[in-house]
Protein backbone atom coordinates (compact mmCIF):
# COMPACT_ATOMS: atom_id res chain seq x y z
CA UNK A 1 0.00 0.00 0.00
CA UNK A 2 0.87 4.01 -0.66
CA UNK A 3 2.83 5.18 2.43
CA UNK A 4 2.05 9.03 1.89
CA UNK A 5 -0.15 10.37 -0.67
CA UNK A 6 -0.53 14.18 -2.14
CA UNK A 7 -3.83 15.11 -2.79
CA UNK A 8 -3.53 17.68 -5.68
CA UNK A 9 -6.88 19.24 -5.43
CA UNK A 10 -9.32 21.35 -3.20
CA UNK A 11 -12.75 21.10 -2.28
CA UNK A 12 -15.21 18.15 -1.60
CA UNK A 13 -13.02 15.60 -3.74
CA UNK A 14 -10.04 16.50 -1.78
CA UNK A 15 -11.90 15.65 1.49
CA UNK A 16 -13.04 12.60 -0.66
CA UNK A 17 -9.79 11.44 -1.23
CA UNK A 18 -8.45 12.29 2.67
CA UNK A 19 -11.21 10.14 4.02
CA UNK A 20 -10.49 7.10 1.71
CA UNK A 21 -6.31 7.04 2.32
CA UNK A 22 -7.38 7.26 6.31
CA UNK A 23 -9.88 4.11 5.97
CA UNK A 24 -5.96 2.48 4.07
CA UNK A 25 -3.84 4.13 6.55
CA UNK A 26 -2.36 6.05 4.07
CA UNK A 27 -0.66 9.38 5.55
CA UNK A 28 -2.12 12.42 3.67
CA UNK A 29 -0.65 15.79 2.63
CA UNK A 30 -2.69 18.68 1.61
CA UNK A 31 -1.62 20.83 -0.97
CA UNK A 32 -3.42 23.97 -1.39
CA UNK A 33 -3.21 27.77 -2.59
CA UNK A 34 -2.86 31.22 0.08
CA UNK A 35 -6.78 31.52 0.00
CA UNK A 36 -7.27 27.69 0.85
CA UNK A 37 -5.57 27.54 3.94
CA UNK A 38 -8.47 26.93 6.07
CA UNK A 39 -10.43 23.85 3.60
CA UNK A 40 -11.82 21.12 5.75
CA UNK A 41 -9.30 18.77 4.64
CA UNK A 42 -6.35 20.90 4.82
CA UNK A 43 -7.17 21.20 8.78
CA UNK A 44 -7.58 17.38 8.36
CA UNK A 45 -4.56 16.18 6.92
CA UNK A 46 -1.30 14.82 8.22
CA UNK A 47 0.65 17.38 7.05
CA UNK A 48 0.06 20.54 4.07
CA UNK A 49 1.75 22.48 1.74
CA UNK A 50 1.27 25.64 0.36
CA UNK A 51 1.93 25.67 -3.50
CA UNK A 52 1.49 29.45 -4.43
CA UNK A 53 -1.19 32.09 -5.09
CA UNK A 54 -4.51 32.13 -5.28
CA UNK A 55 -4.37 31.94 -9.77
CA UNK A 56 -4.85 27.93 -10.55
CA UNK A 57 -2.08 28.29 -12.82
CA UNK A 58 0.19 29.66 -10.07
CA UNK A 59 -1.53 26.91 -7.71
CA UNK A 60 -3.22 23.76 -8.61
CA UNK A 61 -2.37 23.97 -11.95
CA UNK A 62 1.71 24.93 -10.88
CA UNK A 63 3.44 21.13 -11.35
CA UNK A 64 6.40 21.89 -10.16
CA UNK A 65 5.41 23.21 -6.96
CA UNK A 66 2.70 20.18 -6.34
CA UNK A 67 5.78 18.06 -7.56
CA UNK A 68 8.15 19.72 -4.89
CA UNK A 69 5.30 19.00 -2.16
CA UNK A 70 5.62 15.62 -2.89
CA UNK A 71 9.40 15.83 -2.70
CA UNK A 72 10.02 17.53 0.51
CA UNK A 73 7.48 15.34 2.39
CA UNK A 74 8.89 12.41 1.38
CA UNK A 75 4.99 11.21 -0.14
CA UNK A 76 4.91 8.50 -2.33
CA UNK A 77 1.94 9.04 -4.59
CA UNK A 78 -0.07 11.63 -5.76
CA UNK A 79 -4.06 11.93 -5.85
CA UNK A 80 -5.25 14.59 -9.02
CA UNK A 81 -8.97 14.01 -8.45
CA UNK A 82 -11.09 15.40 -11.28
CA UNK A 83 -10.47 18.85 -12.74
CA UNK A 84 -6.97 20.87 -12.92
CA UNK A 85 -4.03 18.02 -13.94
CA UNK A 86 -6.41 15.65 -13.07
CA UNK A 87 -6.33 14.44 -17.35
CA UNK A 88 -3.13 15.96 -17.94
CA UNK A 89 -1.04 13.66 -19.71
CA UNK A 90 2.08 15.19 -19.26
CA UNK A 91 1.49 16.03 -15.58
CA UNK A 92 1.31 12.15 -15.28
CA UNK A 93 4.28 11.34 -16.84
CA UNK A 94 6.30 13.81 -15.21
CA UNK A 95 4.82 12.42 -11.68
CA UNK A 96 5.93 9.12 -12.51
CA UNK A 97 9.10 10.28 -13.99
CA UNK A 98 10.25 12.11 -10.35
CA UNK A 99 9.72 8.92 -8.53
CA UNK A 100 6.46 9.06 -7.66
CA UNK A 101 3.50 7.10 -8.75
CA UNK A 102 0.56 8.74 -10.54
CA UNK A 103 -3.14 7.50 -8.88
CA UNK A 104 -4.72 7.39 -12.53
CA UNK A 105 -3.92 5.64 -16.05
CA UNK A 106 -0.53 5.73 -17.44
CA UNK A 107 0.38 9.29 -19.49
CA UNK A 108 0.14 6.93 -22.94
CA UNK A 109 -3.21 5.82 -22.55
CA UNK A 110 -4.64 9.83 -20.71
CA UNK A 111 -3.14 11.00 -24.45
CA UNK A 112 -5.13 8.23 -26.49
CA UNK A 113 -8.15 8.68 -24.92
CA UNK A 114 -7.55 12.76 -24.24
CA UNK A 115 -7.88 12.58 -28.31
CA UNK A 116 -11.52 12.27 -29.49
CA UNK A 117 -10.07 10.93 -32.61
CA UNK A 118 -7.80 8.34 -31.39
CA UNK A 119 -10.50 7.44 -28.52
CA UNK A 120 -13.51 6.91 -30.78
CA UNK A 121 -10.69 4.68 -33.36
CA UNK A 122 -10.03 2.87 -30.17
CA UNK A 123 -13.10 2.15 -29.18
CA UNK A 124 -14.34 1.17 -32.63
CA UNK A 125 -11.52 -1.69 -32.80
CA UNK A 126 -13.02 -3.00 -28.94
CA UNK A 127 -16.22 -3.12 -30.11
CA UNK A 128 -17.97 -0.15 -28.50
CA UNK A 129 -20.41 1.71 -30.23
CA UNK A 130 -19.97 4.90 -31.70
CA UNK A 131 -21.45 7.75 -33.25
CA UNK A 132 -21.13 7.70 -37.24
CA UNK A 133 -18.90 10.69 -38.41
CA UNK A 134 -15.57 11.26 -40.30
CA UNK A 135 -13.32 8.01 -38.69
CA UNK A 136 -11.03 10.63 -38.12
CA UNK A 137 -9.61 14.62 -38.68
CA UNK A 138 -11.51 16.41 -41.56
CA UNK A 139 -9.35 16.94 -44.57
CA UNK A 140 -8.35 20.21 -46.02
CA UNK A 141 -10.54 19.26 -49.10
CA UNK A 142 -13.77 20.95 -49.02
CA UNK A 143 -15.49 18.65 -51.79
CA UNK A 144 -14.55 15.93 -49.55
CA UNK A 145 -15.88 17.33 -46.35
CA UNK A 146 -19.15 18.30 -48.12
CA UNK A 147 -19.70 14.63 -49.52
CA UNK A 148 -18.64 13.38 -45.76
CA UNK A 149 -21.46 15.11 -44.54
CA UNK A 150 -24.35 13.85 -46.87
CA UNK A 151 -23.28 10.70 -46.60
CA UNK A 152 -23.87 11.00 -42.70
CA UNK A 153 -26.91 13.31 -43.04
CA UNK A 154 -27.58 16.26 -42.15
CA UNK A 155 -27.71 17.31 -38.82
CA UNK A 156 -24.02 16.91 -38.36
CA UNK A 157 -21.60 18.21 -35.26
CA UNK A 158 -18.33 19.71 -35.56
CA UNK A 159 -15.91 18.96 -33.20
CA UNK A 160 -12.22 19.69 -31.80
CA UNK A 161 -10.67 16.84 -31.55
CA UNK A 162 -8.89 18.02 -28.22
CA UNK A 163 -11.76 19.67 -26.69
CA UNK A 164 -14.14 19.68 -23.98
CA UNK A 165 -16.27 21.49 -21.30
CA UNK A 166 -18.83 22.15 -24.70
CA UNK A 167 -16.18 24.80 -26.34
CA UNK A 168 -15.68 23.75 -29.89
CA UNK A 169 -18.26 22.39 -31.25
CA UNK A 170 -20.84 23.44 -34.03
CA UNK A 171 -24.23 21.97 -35.31
CA UNK A 172 -24.79 22.38 -39.09
CA UNK A 173 -28.46 21.88 -40.44
CA UNK A 174 -27.39 22.17 -43.87
CA UNK A 175 -24.71 21.74 -46.51
CA UNK A 176 -24.67 26.07 -46.57
CA UNK A 177 -23.21 26.82 -43.87
CA UNK A 178 -20.54 23.71 -43.36
CA UNK A 179 -17.43 25.41 -44.34
CA UNK A 180 -17.99 27.92 -42.47
CA UNK A 181 -18.64 25.85 -38.79
CA UNK A 182 -15.33 23.87 -39.82
CA UNK A 183 -13.21 26.97 -40.28
CA UNK A 184 -14.53 28.92 -37.08
CA UNK A 185 -14.67 25.67 -34.87
CA UNK A 186 -10.74 25.04 -36.11
CA UNK A 187 -10.25 28.31 -35.11
CA UNK A 188 -11.78 28.41 -31.49
CA UNK A 189 -10.11 24.47 -30.97
CA UNK A 190 -6.51 26.08 -31.80
CA UNK A 191 -7.02 29.22 -29.27
CA UNK A 192 -8.86 27.14 -26.72
CA UNK A 193 -6.64 24.11 -26.65
CA UNK A 194 -3.73 24.56 -28.74
CA UNK A 195 -4.90 22.24 -31.70
CA UNK A 196 -6.85 23.12 -34.59
CA UNK A 197 -7.70 18.96 -35.37
CA UNK A 198 -11.23 19.09 -35.75
CA UNK A 199 -13.70 16.24 -36.56
CA UNK A 200 -17.18 15.34 -37.90
CA UNK A 201 -19.99 13.72 -36.67
CA UNK A 202 -24.00 12.65 -36.90
CA UNK A 203 -26.03 14.68 -34.60
CA UNK A 204 -28.41 12.97 -32.71
CA UNK A 205 -31.49 15.66 -31.84
CA UNK A 206 -32.70 14.73 -28.56
CA UNK A 207 -30.74 11.93 -26.82
CA UNK A 208 -29.99 11.42 -22.81
CA UNK A 209 -26.60 11.68 -21.78
CA UNK A 210 -25.51 7.62 -20.09
CA UNK A 211 -22.33 6.94 -19.17
CA UNK A 212 -20.58 3.45 -17.61
CA UNK A 213 -18.45 3.06 -14.73
CA UNK A 214 -15.47 1.10 -15.04
CA UNK A 215 -12.43 0.05 -12.65
CA UNK A 216 -9.16 -2.00 -13.91
CA UNK A 217 -6.11 -2.77 -12.34
CA UNK A 218 -3.80 -2.63 -15.70
CA UNK A 219 -2.62 -6.22 -15.07
CA UNK A 220 -5.69 -7.85 -17.19
CA UNK A 221 -8.53 -7.57 -15.15
CA UNK A 222 -11.27 -5.18 -15.43
CA UNK A 223 -15.17 -4.53 -14.59
CA UNK A 224 -17.78 -2.25 -15.02
CA UNK A 225 -20.11 -1.17 -12.08
CA UNK A 226 -23.14 -0.51 -14.16
CA UNK A 227 -24.38 3.08 -15.59
CA UNK A 228 -25.48 6.74 -14.43
CA UNK A 229 -27.62 8.55 -16.22
CA UNK A 230 -26.54 12.54 -16.55
CA UNK A 231 -28.99 14.10 -18.78
CA UNK A 232 -29.62 16.90 -16.66
CA UNK A 233 -27.27 19.56 -17.71
CA UNK A 234 -27.16 23.21 -18.28
CA UNK A 235 -24.47 24.36 -21.33
CA UNK A 236 -23.15 20.98 -21.52
CA UNK A 237 -22.43 20.69 -17.35
CA UNK A 238 -24.00 18.35 -15.37
CA UNK A 239 -26.37 19.42 -12.97
CA UNK A 240 -28.17 16.30 -11.20
CA UNK A 241 -27.45 12.74 -11.75
CA UNK A 242 -28.93 8.77 -11.18
CA UNK A 243 -28.38 5.42 -11.06
CA UNK A 244 -28.83 3.50 -12.62
CA UNK A 245 -29.81 5.06 -15.75
CA UNK A 246 -33.84 4.58 -15.91
CA UNK A 247 -35.80 2.37 -18.98
CA UNK A 248 -32.88 0.94 -20.62
CA UNK A 249 -33.35 -2.60 -22.19
CA UNK A 250 -31.48 -4.92 -19.93
CA UNK A 251 -29.74 -6.63 -23.65
CA UNK A 252 -28.85 -3.04 -25.18
CA UNK A 253 -27.41 -2.25 -21.43
CA UNK A 254 -25.53 -5.62 -20.63
CA UNK A 255 -23.69 -5.34 -24.41
CA UNK A 256 -22.47 -1.89 -24.05
CA UNK A 257 -21.26 -2.38 -20.19
CA UNK A 258 -19.68 -5.97 -21.50
CA UNK A 259 -17.55 -3.97 -24.79
CA UNK A 260 -16.43 -1.15 -21.53
CA UNK A 261 -15.05 -3.86 -19.89
CA UNK A 262 -13.21 -5.17 -22.87
CA UNK A 263 -12.11 -1.89 -24.13
CA UNK A 264 -10.24 -1.35 -20.78
CA UNK A 265 -8.10 -4.69 -21.52
CA UNK A 266 -7.68 -3.81 -25.22
CA UNK A 267 -6.41 0.20 -24.42
CA UNK A 268 -4.34 -1.32 -20.86
CA UNK A 269 -6.35 0.82 -18.69
CA UNK A 270 -5.66 1.10 -14.67
CA UNK A 271 -7.71 2.85 -12.50
CA UNK A 272 -10.97 4.50 -12.13
CA UNK A 273 -12.75 5.75 -15.57
CA UNK A 274 -16.07 6.76 -17.12
CA UNK A 275 -17.11 5.64 -20.78
CA UNK A 276 -19.31 8.87 -21.67
CA UNK A 277 -22.41 7.58 -24.15
CA UNK A 278 -25.29 9.50 -26.17
CA UNK A 279 -27.92 7.05 -25.84
CA UNK A 280 -30.64 7.63 -28.48
CA UNK A 281 -33.83 5.28 -30.28
CA UNK A 282 -32.42 2.12 -27.78
CA UNK A 283 -29.04 2.50 -29.00
CA UNK A 284 -25.50 3.94 -27.47
CA UNK A 285 -22.73 5.87 -29.56
CA UNK A 286 -19.80 6.39 -27.72
CA UNK A 287 -18.14 10.21 -27.53
CA UNK A 288 -15.28 10.31 -24.92
CA UNK A 289 -14.13 8.52 -22.10
CA UNK A 290 -12.82 10.46 -18.58
CA UNK A 291 -9.81 9.07 -17.45
CA UNK A 292 -10.06 10.00 -13.76
CA UNK A 293 -12.99 9.53 -10.82
CA UNK A 294 -15.93 11.60 -11.92
CA UNK A 295 -18.28 14.24 -9.81
CA UNK A 296 -21.03 12.11 -9.60
CA UNK A 297 -19.29 8.73 -8.61
CA UNK A 298 -21.05 8.50 -5.27
CA UNK A 299 -24.28 6.95 -6.94
CA UNK A 300 -22.63 4.15 -8.20
CA UNK A 301 -20.90 3.72 -4.87
CA UNK A 302 -24.30 3.79 -3.66
CA UNK A 303 -25.76 0.95 -5.51
CA UNK A 304 -22.68 -1.16 -6.21
CA UNK A 305 -21.37 -0.59 -2.10
CA UNK A 306 -18.14 -0.34 -3.62
CA UNK A 307 -15.65 2.56 -2.69
CA UNK A 308 -14.35 3.41 -6.14
CA UNK A 309 -11.40 6.03 -4.75
CA UNK A 310 -10.36 3.34 -2.38
CA UNK A 311 -10.02 0.97 -5.20
CA UNK A 312 -7.92 3.77 -7.18
CA UNK A 313 -5.29 4.01 -3.88
CA UNK A 314 -5.04 -0.02 -3.75
CA UNK A 315 -4.82 0.01 -7.78
CA UNK A 316 -2.17 2.04 -7.72
CA UNK A 317 -0.43 0.36 -4.68
CA UNK A 318 0.45 -2.12 -7.57
CA UNK A 319 -2.64 -4.34 -6.38
CA UNK A 320 -5.18 -6.55 -8.59
CA UNK A 321 -8.59 -5.71 -8.04
CA UNK A 322 -9.94 -6.80 -5.32
CA UNK A 323 -13.36 -7.53 -7.00
CA UNK A 324 -14.81 -9.45 -9.52
CA UNK A 325 -17.23 -9.05 -12.02
CA UNK A 326 -19.73 -11.16 -10.75
CA UNK A 327 -19.57 -9.71 -7.15
CA UNK A 328 -21.14 -6.57 -8.48
CA UNK A 329 -24.44 -6.38 -7.95
CA UNK A 330 -26.44 -3.57 -8.34
CA UNK A 331 -29.13 -3.01 -5.72
CA UNK A 332 -31.97 0.04 -5.46
CA UNK A 333 -31.60 3.72 -6.89
CA UNK A 334 -29.69 6.65 -6.13
CA UNK A 335 -29.44 10.51 -6.71
CA UNK A 336 -26.85 12.99 -6.78
CA UNK A 337 -27.80 16.44 -6.88
CA UNK A 338 -24.70 19.26 -7.52
CA UNK A 339 -25.11 21.62 -5.09
CA UNK A 340 -23.08 25.63 -6.61
CA UNK A 341 -22.40 28.18 -4.57
CA UNK A 342 -24.66 30.86 -7.50
CA UNK A 343 -27.76 32.95 -8.09
CA UNK A 344 -30.64 30.19 -9.08
CA UNK A 345 -31.59 32.54 -11.57
CA UNK A 346 -28.88 34.27 -12.91
CA UNK A 347 -26.40 31.17 -12.36
CA UNK A 348 -24.08 33.75 -11.52
CA UNK A 349 -21.08 32.69 -9.15
CA UNK A 350 -21.97 33.45 -5.49
CA UNK A 351 -18.73 33.85 -3.28
CA UNK A 352 -18.99 34.73 0.57
CA UNK A 353 -18.61 33.67 3.87
CA UNK A 354 -21.38 30.65 4.89
CA UNK A 355 -22.50 31.75 8.13
CA UNK A 356 -24.59 28.49 8.78
CA UNK A 357 -24.50 25.40 7.32
CA UNK A 358 -26.86 22.61 8.41
CA UNK A 359 -26.42 19.06 6.51
CA UNK A 360 -29.73 16.81 5.99
CA UNK A 361 -29.56 13.43 7.25
CA UNK A 362 -31.48 10.26 7.58
CA UNK A 363 -31.77 7.02 5.94
CA UNK A 364 -30.60 6.81 2.71
CA UNK A 365 -28.53 10.24 2.69
CA UNK A 366 -25.19 11.22 2.59
CA UNK A 367 -23.68 14.49 2.05
CA UNK A 368 -19.96 15.24 0.59
CA UNK A 369 -19.24 18.55 0.83
CA UNK A 370 -15.91 20.90 2.73
CA UNK A 371 -18.34 23.33 3.67
CA UNK A 372 -18.81 24.69 7.69
CA UNK A 373 -20.27 27.38 9.33
CA UNK A 374 -17.66 30.31 9.19
CA UNK A 375 -16.17 28.83 5.76
CA UNK A 376 -15.18 31.52 2.84
CA UNK A 377 -16.10 30.31 -0.52
CA UNK A 378 -13.77 32.16 -2.87
CA UNK A 379 -14.27 33.61 -6.04
CA UNK A 380 -11.26 31.95 -7.56
CA UNK A 381 -12.40 28.21 -8.20
CA UNK A 382 -14.92 26.25 -9.61
CA UNK A 383 -18.69 27.23 -7.79
CA UNK A 384 -19.22 23.42 -6.30
CA UNK A 385 -19.72 23.48 -2.80
CA UNK A 386 -21.27 20.12 -2.21
CA UNK A 387 -23.09 17.21 -3.32
CA UNK A 388 -26.11 15.81 -1.86
CA UNK A 389 -26.61 11.89 -2.46
CA UNK A 390 -30.13 9.73 -1.59
CA UNK A 391 -30.46 6.36 -1.95
CA UNK A 392 -33.54 4.19 -2.11
CA UNK A 393 -34.64 0.40 -2.74
CA UNK A 394 -36.18 2.14 -5.29
CA UNK A 395 -36.27 5.06 -7.87
CA UNK A 396 -39.20 6.61 -5.72
CA UNK A 397 -38.09 6.05 -3.06
CA UNK A 398 -35.00 7.54 -3.29
CA UNK A 399 -36.39 10.18 -5.38
CA UNK A 400 -38.82 11.08 -2.60
CA UNK A 401 -35.18 11.26 -0.14
CA UNK A 402 -33.73 13.78 -1.96
CA UNK A 403 -36.76 15.90 -2.52
CA UNK A 404 -37.12 15.92 1.65
CA UNK A 405 -32.88 16.09 2.13
CA UNK A 406 -32.94 19.10 -0.69
CA UNK A 407 -35.44 20.36 1.89
CA UNK A 408 -33.81 20.47 5.08
CA UNK A 409 -30.38 21.91 3.77
CA UNK A 410 -29.49 25.08 4.98
CA UNK A 411 -26.73 27.20 3.50
CA UNK A 412 -27.13 30.55 5.01
CA UNK A 413 -24.29 33.51 3.72
CA UNK A 414 -24.58 33.23 0.21
CA UNK A 415 -27.06 32.11 -2.24
CA UNK A 416 -27.14 28.79 -3.62
CA UNK A 417 -28.62 26.60 -6.48
CA UNK A 418 -30.37 24.56 -3.75
CA UNK A 419 -34.41 25.77 -5.21
CA UNK A 420 -33.56 24.58 -8.74
CA UNK A 421 -32.77 21.06 -7.33
CA UNK A 422 -35.75 21.51 -4.98
CA UNK A 423 -38.00 22.43 -8.43
CA UNK A 424 -36.08 19.43 -10.51
CA UNK A 425 -36.91 16.68 -8.13
CA UNK A 426 -40.87 17.56 -7.97
CA UNK A 427 -40.88 17.94 -12.05
CA UNK A 428 -43.38 15.48 -13.03
CA UNK A 429 -41.23 14.61 -16.24
CA UNK A 430 -38.14 13.83 -14.34
CA UNK A 431 -40.06 11.96 -12.67
CA UNK A 432 -40.98 9.81 -15.25
CA UNK A 433 -37.50 9.09 -15.74
CA UNK A 434 -35.52 9.34 -18.97
CA UNK A 435 -35.63 13.62 -20.07
CA UNK A 436 -33.14 14.14 -22.44
CA UNK A 437 -30.16 16.49 -22.19
CA UNK A 438 -31.96 19.34 -23.86
CA UNK A 439 -34.67 19.27 -21.13
CA UNK A 440 -33.12 21.55 -18.38
CA UNK A 441 -32.64 24.45 -20.79
CA UNK A 442 -35.61 24.25 -22.52
CA UNK A 443 -37.25 24.09 -19.23
CA UNK A 444 -35.63 27.31 -17.95
CA UNK A 445 -36.00 29.32 -21.21
CA UNK A 446 -40.04 28.37 -20.56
Amino acid sequence: MLDKVVIANRGEIALRILRACKELGIKTVAVHSQIDRDLLHVRLADESVCIGPNPSPQSYLNVPAIISAAEVTDATGIHPGYGFLAENADFAEQVENSGFVFIGPTADVIRLMGDKVSAKDAMKKAGVPTVPGSDGALPDDDDAIRKMAKQIGYPVIIKAAAGGGGRGMRVVHSEAHLLNAVNGCRSEAAAAFGSGVVYMEKFLENPRHVEVQVLADGQGNAIHLGDRDCSLQRRHQKVLEEAPAPHIPDDVRRATLEACSRACIDIGYRGAGTFEFLYENGAFYFIEMNTRVQVEHPVTEMVTGIDIVKEQLRIASGMPLSIKQEDVIIRGHAFECRINAEDPKTFMPCPGKVTYFHAPGGPGVRVDSHLYAGYSVPPNYDSLIGKIITYGRDRENALNRMKMALDELIVSGIKTNQPLHQELVRDGEFRKGGVNIHYLEKKLKG
